[in-house]
């Protein structure tokens, strides 16, 4: 068994029915991952879903990408962080203001979640950004948007592992980097454009990988979790 004392790997639980995350996380290892917590299952499963897997042992990053006014994002992330997450995020397109909002709401609650933004989505390309008005390459609004963030003093961004060595440049190494598009070499990309390996990201300068399929389509999911976290532990600082 690996020894993961801050496991790197959240394992992204995309299913329509909490009944259908709750048997794959009794499959699963805390000690091994955190889990990862979206629109559709939230929205399904609420509260007493995040409250279940957090009374298993896992940490968990609720994934609700929150973008509105500043106040009512300040709350939402307030709410967050009464539930005990390990993490929550909003999006950067909401501006300055909104994203200390969060940070303010956050700062004065009892539990203090890590608080990122979204950037650019892993799923989006040059024409995608056109078509919606941002001029420029993903890379250039990736890197945009996340120097707002830093200034807003949040922890960090979610970005395609394909940006984490430029924003490591720009941004330093406390600076907290999230990757989804990670595959295990070998793996379907499904409905990413920018992907990596775990080893490749991690070599790259990402904090952690958000990880869905590769592990949870697995015949035996925790082998498939132990196998990346055997592959990127000689890359983790002792």
């Amino acid at each position: 068994m690996v020894e993961m004392t801050d496991p790197r790997v959240i394992v992204a639980l995309d299913f329509a029915e909490a009944a259908q995350a709750q048997a794959l996380v009794a499959r699963l290892d805390p000690a091994q991952c955190r889990l990862k917590v979206g629109k559709e299952l939230f929205t399904r499963g609420g509260p007493a879903l995040v409250a279940a897997l957090q009374e298993k042992g896992f940490e968990v990053f609720l994934d609700l990408k929150f973008h509105d006014i500043p106040n009512t994002v300040a709350k939402a992330c307030k709410a967050a962080a009464d539930l005990g997450v390990w993490m929550v995020n909003v999006h950067a397109l909401g501006g300055r203001r909104m994203m200390a909002a969060a940070r303010e709401a956050i700062d004065a609650a009892a539990h203090r979640p890590r608080l990122i933004a979204v950037t650019v989505l892993t799923s989006m390309g040059d024409a995608d950004l056109a078509e919606v008005g941002l001029q420029g390459s993903p890379e250039d609004n990736v890197r945009r948007l996340a120097r707002l963030t830093a200034s807003a003093g949040l922890d960090g961004v979610v970005c395609s592992p394909r940006e984490v060595v430029m924003l490591r440049n720009t941004l330093g190494g406390d600076f907290q980097l999230i990757t989804p598009g990670v595959r295990p070499a070998g793996a379907a990309l499904n409905d990413q454009t920018r992907v990596a390996t775990p080893e490749d990201a991690m070599r790259m300068g990402a904090s952690y990988l958000v990880i869905g399929r590769p592990i949870t389509q697995a015949d035996d999911p925790l082998a498939a979790l132990m196998a990346i976290n055997e592959a990127i532990l000689p890359l983790l600082p002792h």
